[in-house]
């Protein structure tokens, strides 16, 4: 397989540097000055496309790398106030200048056939107008339509498959990676262009340093100070009242900007979500997390549907937040940023399953069924604030955040197995507390910078997980007491600490940066299972620890020293980074009540490495490679029972070592990007393989319970992956049109219920998305995928299961009078394994008059028309045939007014 990646990349390089010519040289005028901003375009005779393009520096100096078949091409100068000129030349390698004569005229940027997409140099801006429709509203709304670009539910935004590592606002950064909350809120008619910012370094003193290869956006407004924002008030019908508030005002000015956001509603919309961290930056600016609970336990989950959130998400949430931003010096250089958010939030849902398992050599075949209702409480607050200094001559960043969580799950479950029908009530209390504080600073020091970068991380964790009766559990060697319930106790304290320093030098266009660092990370876990006893067992085998083994005093530390070299070297067409990190892993794992004590001291070098080549202006091709060590967490050490959920139980064999997982990968990507004929592609092509030194061996009973675990023994993950997408847009109808596709296979090692098996599963789909805004009184917006999953496994486990899967939306909107718009949406899910087959199709009719004058809406939407009360799908799988029913929201009818507040 390796010899198979060495010959695609080098087939594939190959291919890149076939035929590549580059011309060079000078532009002037009559005077023999330089012309700047000239722009030069080669294009094959007679064909009005264009090859490659370049613009003059300030010197008049231009290069232009192309490729083509043809012996002669044309080479186009085009300035202000100069004649174009348009000259035949070989196709071959050489320089050329040229003298332009003075004429009258106007150009702007490289611009030919449309305005809509302009490009100058890792820039590429968006005309807003050229693609929004009638019934568009927010920034989203129109995004969702530029070739090249694709809008999540959450506001996050991707950019030729990959995630944007910033989202500015008129050059700033408000948000800190959270711009969910604006993306979805700032009201189009406030912006005037969106920029994509190719190979973004956020960092201004790396610039031309240290490269990137993500992209930001910028949304430039139509003017530098803007009050603005978007609300809705709406109310209405179904099973409860429903109501379904947005109140979302935004300030951007040239000193400060701030937003302000309240959501609240109980009609299936995930709001909560838009606050989160979407956008990471530059390691350089430290570190940043999505501060979240560590989930050890949990009650019995009702499934969730393959569906947009909209049509099953029983909630009823209020979400706010305010971010604010300044600058506290008058160079403005320094910035001071304050973000909080609160979420109160509280979610029903209920499914049925009936789930049949297979006959192994430990248990016979059997049916269990069961119905699940939960109730999932969500109370958590965040506070932030941020000092930042971006400067071209130097670099501060200090961020401290400060989260607590107040969460509460419940789950009722009525089962049916072989051995008994019991009723079950489970219930989880768990507070969490968390800080971080990160520190990064870059100073010059004369032709150098230095680095220093400081992570802290302290975190608590409860959790109380209680089963009602005790009776209700049926787990392979155990039995309950005679008391009212079982009580599982958790607590998790962690606390992480990352320190480093490095010293940057550059020279020709090359970085070299040596870092020493020593990360440390320490969690004590300390855990309780009440009310329930083992049964002895005869199997010398059997993994079961001594009656007495129901608690955990585990303390688990992580201590590495390290020392690395990162390269970086970025010029016209290349660009490339790479780090040689040499770490010495230290680890050791005590409980000296379960007689735990295991340690792993290993040095262990870890090389990653990305190199990028742009040529021919539109083209860019990449390979990435990278190994890297994982030791397991302290989640895989622990040898005391813990009821991880009232359906199963897990302990890791005291003789086994602390986890050892070595992970390689690489991969290859072809990319294009042609703002000048609005046409975006990319394919990609991935190999992974990971080897781990334990096993899982789950054991699974006749009435469905688990006792999870693990054997010693080296085995592998080994995946591929490769995908395409391409993407057009067409002016002359107003529509952008892409096809994606991808293909993904695993192969694994696994066992159950002591019988080693490979598994191996292969999934592909194919995907298509348009929108057209052709007719004045019709705009459409669709997108389909098909999806095929192939599931084999082969040795103590045989089985053979494939699935198939057709989703597709349909938007269209109709504009039969000025100011009226009239809306039909169409979800569909249909799946299909073995013979049964499951169509799922759900429709929503809307009405909106707009009050043009005050930029006023008033919607009226039914959704659900069918009134679908619930989701129906079957699944095939290694060990089990399920089917299960999920519950929906029912028809729902609701009246909105949507505004922009200035």
């Amino acid at each position: 397989m390796k010899r198979n990646i060495y010959v695609f990349v080098m087939i594939f390089f190959s291919m890149l540097t076939f035929a590549q010519k580059t011309v060079s040289g000078k532009i002037t005028d009559e005077d023999g000055e330089a012309v700047p901003s000239a722009s030069v375009t080669i294009e094959e005779p007679g064909k009005d496309a264009i090859l490659a393009y370049g613009i003059t520096n300030s010197k008049g100096e231009y290069k232009v790398t192309f490729t083509s078949s043809e012996s002669n091409v044309d080479l186009k100068v085009k300035a202000f106030n100069q004649k174009p000129l348009t000259k035949q030349i070989s196709n071959s390698d050489q320089t050329l200048s040229f003298k332009m004569q003075s004429e009258t005229t106007e150009i702007k940027e490289v611009q030919l056939k449309t305005k809509m997409i302009t490009a100058r140099g890792d820039t590429i801006s968006y005309d807003l107008k050229a693609f929004d429709s009638k019934n568009d509203r927010t920034l989203a709304d129109v995004m969702k339509k530029i070739p090249g670009i694709e809008v999540n539910a959450d506001g996050s935004i991707l950019y030729q498959g990959n995630a944007i590592n910033k989202f500015y606002v008129n050059g700033k950064d408000l948000m800190e990676g959270g711009y969910g909350t604006i993306n979805n809120s700032l009201p189009k008619d406030a912006v005037q262009k969106v920029e994509v910012l190719e190979n973004h370094q956020p960092v201004k003193i790396l610039q031309d340093k240290v490269p990137s290869d993500q992209a930001a956006i910028n949304i430039k407004l139509k003017n530098s100070v803007t009050m603005t924002g978007r609300g809705e008030v709406g109310s209405g019908f179904g099973a409860p009242w429903l109501w379904n508030v947005k109140l979302t005002p935004m300030f951007f000015g040239q000193k400060s900007q701030w937003v302000v956001n309240y959501k609240t509603n109980n009609m299936g919309e995930q709001v909560e979500n838009e606050g989160n961290i979407l956008a990471f930056g530059s390691r350089f600016e430290g570190r940043r997390i999505n501060a979240s609970q560590n989930d050890w336990l949990n009650v019995e989950n009702a499934s969730t549907p393959n569906l947009p959130v909209k049509r099953y998400l029983m909630n009823s949430v209020h979400y706010l937040s305010a971010n604010y931003l300044t600058n506290i010096d008058k160079k403005k250089e320094w910035e001071l940023k304050a973000n909080a958010n609160y979420t109160n939030n509280a979610v029903e849902r209920e499914s049925y399953s009936e789930t049949n398992y297979f006959a192994t050599p430990e248990r016979p075949a059997s049916k269990v069924t069961q119905n699940i209702f939960n109730n999932f409480y969500t109370d958590k607050a965040k506070g932030e604030l941020i000092f930042t200094k971006n400067a071209k001559k130097g670099f501060f960043k200090n961020t401290t955040s400060f989260s607590q969580f107040w969460n509460a799950d419940r789950g009722v479950v009525d089962r049916t197995d072989p051995i008994n029908n019991r009723h079950g009530e489970e219930a989880i209390e768990s507070p969490t507390t968390s800080f971080q504080n990160s520190l990064s600073t870059i100073i010059p020091w004369k032709e150098k910078m230095v680095n220093v970068m400081s992570f802290i991380n302290y975190q608590t964790d409860r959790q109380t997980l209680d089963v009602s009766p005790a009776s209700y559990l049926a787990i392979p060697g155990f039995i309950p007491t005679s008391a009212d319930f079982v009580r599982q106790n958790l607590r998790l304290k962690t606390f992480e600490a990352n320190h480093s320093a490095n010293i940057g030098f550059s020279t020709k266009g090359w970085t070299f940066t040596p870092e020493v660092g020593f990360n440390f990370k320490t969690t004590n876990l300390v855990s309780d299972l009440s009310n329930i006893i083992t049964i002895p067992s005869s199997d010398p085998n059997d993994p079961v620890t001594p009656v007495s083994a129901y608690s955990n005093d585990l303390k688990y530390t992580t201590a590495t020293p390290y020392g690395s070299v990162g390269v970086n070297y970025k010029s016209e067409a290349w660009m490339l980074y790479a780090n040689f990190p040499v770490n010495s892993n230290n680890i050791k794992a005590e409980d000296p009540m379960r007689q735990v004590s295991k340690e792993v001291n290993k040095v262990t070098f870890e090389p990653s490495i990305f190199a990028q080549y742009t040529f021919a202006s539109f083209w860019k091709a990449s390979v990435n490679a990278n190994i890297n060590n994982n030791f397991g967490e302290i989640n895989s050490a622990y040898s005391g029972f813990l009821m991880t959920s009232p359906n199963g139980i897990n302990a890791m064999d005291i003789n086994n070592p602390i986890p050892q997982n070595n992970n390689k990968s690489a991969g290859t990507r072809l990319e294009y990007r042609n703002p000048l004929n609005n046409l975006f592609f990319n394919v990609n092509y991935r190999y992974s393989d990971a080897k781990r030194n334990l096993i899982s061996n789950p054991r699974i009973n006749e009435a469905g319970y688990t006792i999870m675990q693990y054997i010693e023994q080296d085995n592998h993950i080994i995946n591929n992956g490769y995908s395409a997408e391409v993407g057009k847009y067409f002016p002359k109808f107003k529509t952008n049109a892409s096809v994606s596709y991808s293909n993904n296979t695993s192969k694994s090692d696994a066992f159950l219920d002591n019988a080693s098996y490979t598994n191996k599963n292969n999934s592909q789909s194919y995907g298509i998305k348009f929108n057209n805004t052709y007719f004045s009184w019709m705009s459409i917006d669709y997108n389909a995928s098909i999806s095929r999953t192939k599931q084999t496994s082969q040795g103590g486990v045989n089985s053979n299961a494939a699935r198939k899967g057709f989703t597709h939306n349909l938007g269209v909107f109709f504009y039969p009078i000025e100011n009226h718009t009239v809306g039909f949406n169409w979800d569909q899910v249909n799946t299909n394994a073995g013979d049964q087959k499951y169509n799922n199709g759900f429709y929503d009719l809307s009405y909106q008059f707009s009050w043009s004058k005050k930029k006023i809406d008033f919607e009226l939407k039914w959704m659900n028309i069918a009134n679908k009360k619930v989701f129906e799908t079957y699944d095939i799988n290694t060990t089990n045939i399920s089917y299960t029913r999920i519950q929906l929201r029912p028809s729902q009818v609701m009246f909105t007014v949507k505004f922009n507040f200035k």
